[in-house]
């Protein structure tokens, strides 16, 4: 249930690709798109009180541009990055209601996903009046695919997994000279990648201001899930630049049949290691077994705990967040998105977990920040879960 390593290369050295900087040109990016603002960052006090800490801060990433989840944030920026690049112009010089206008013909984009991913990348092509092709591994809901169909690109489901998808979309892609967008990076694929963990920022650079603005204070702690650390390294990045990597410990959580940035972080050397298999969890967003090699080193450098976890913590973070104690706002929070919580609860309950949350001072003074990446984006298994108690603890 709880698989926890204390980080032991840890050094606190920041990033200079992920930094407050940098994410502040993110977000002006993000400013200007029709419908933007920021996502609530909403305060927990109550179920702070009942698991023994100072403050729960919670960012809901459901209200993100209609899509209810934040993967938007990574593919519209590095869309926006590659077609100033291809017009040769600033990309702050990027309107996404009129750039189609300074093309001869559409571009087409294509990435491999899980769904939140490629329902972002899906749609800031359709914002930006581009083409998208949408690959998924086997497994993949198919309300997923329906909502990325639904936001005009063509969505494939494959018959291999996670990373398999991603060779094939890159396969794809070259043979038809289409533009890859992945999250991940490998030899000689890692500036797209950077500009996604980039956009991600701006939910981080967001959570800072708001919590600059609440008595809670600003966070001693943050728990960060991770696929292929994409989000997780660049949120970290930021955080570590911002507020010091010395001034709050960071727990990176996994789901443990795809705990590749577990096993890299208690390799001898701190190496990558890749995890191989079907990789199959409820948290098909984190269902990933290569670490994407930008942000790998950031997580190495300044994480305190790698913890994988089974799917049944996840679940709980689910029903914990959307059936809150009497004076708690309830959040609908979906698999990827609630592993935290549920981590936080065991930290809390478990008593193994709670001497890990005594080694790293997870007590009364601690202000505990997570990141609710997702809604409820499969419906009918989030009301399997939080209706009628699937994977109990």
């Amino acid at each position: 249930m709880l698989n926890v390593s204390e980080n032991s290369f840890y050094t606190g050295q920041t990033s200079p690709i992920f930094n407050k900087n940098i994410a502040k040109q993110a977000r002006a990016f993000h400013r200007q798109i029709e419908g933007y603002k920021p996502t609530p960052l909403v305060s927990l006090p109550l179920l702070a009180e009942k698991l023994g800490v100072k403050s729960i801060l919670v960012k809901d990433e459901s209200h993100r541009f209609g899509l209810n989840a934040f993967k938007v944030l990574g593919g519209s920026y590095a869309l926006g990055r590659l077609l100033a690049e291809y017009l040769n112009i600033d990309i702050a010089e990027i309107d996404l209601k009129t750039v189609s206008s300074k093309l001869d013909k559409p571009l087409v984009f294509t990435t491999a996903t899980a769904g939140n991913h490629g329902t972002g990348v899906a749609w800031a092509a359709r914002e930006m009046g581009q083409k998208a092709v949408v690959y998924m591994p086997k497994g993949s809901s198919l309300v997923s695919a329906e909502r990325i169909r639904g936001l005009g690109a063509e969505c494939i489901v494959t018959d291999v997994n996670y990373d398999d998808t991603v060779r094939l979309a890159n396969k794809t892609a070259q043979e038809n000279s289409w533009m890859l967008v992945q999250d991940t990076a490998w030899e000689g694929y890692d500036k797209i990648p950077t500009w996604i963990s980039q956009g991600y920022m701006t939910m981080a650079d967001e959570a800072i201001d708001q919590a600059a603005e609440m008595s809670e204070g600003q966070p001693t702690h943050v728990l960060l899930q991770a696929g292929v650390g994409a989000m997780a390294g660049g949120i970290l990045g930021y955080l570590a630049d911002r507020l010091g990597a010395d001034n709050f410990k960071t727990i990176i959580a996994e789901p443990a049949v795809a705990d590749c940035i577990f096993r890299s972080g208690t390799s001898k050397d701190g190496t990558i290691v890749n995890v191989s298999g079907d990789l199959n969890s409820i948290m098909a967003g984190l269902a990933c077994g290569e670490p994407n090699p930008v942000t790998w080193p950031i997580l190495r450098n300044c994480s305190d705990l790698f913890v994988s976890v089974d799917d049944n913590v996840a679940a709980t973070g689910m029903r914990i967040l959307g059936n809150p104690l009497k004076g708690d706002q309830a959040i609908t929070s979906g698999e990827s998105g609630a592993i935290t919580m549920g981590l936080l609860y065991l930290l809390a309950n478990h008593p193994e977990g709670q001497k890990i949350a005594q080694s790293i001072r997870l007590d009364q003074d601690a202000v505990v920040m997570i990141f609710s990446t997702e809604g409820d984006t499969n419906a009918e298994r989030y009301r399997q879960i939080a209706w009628e108690g699937m994977l109990p603890l």
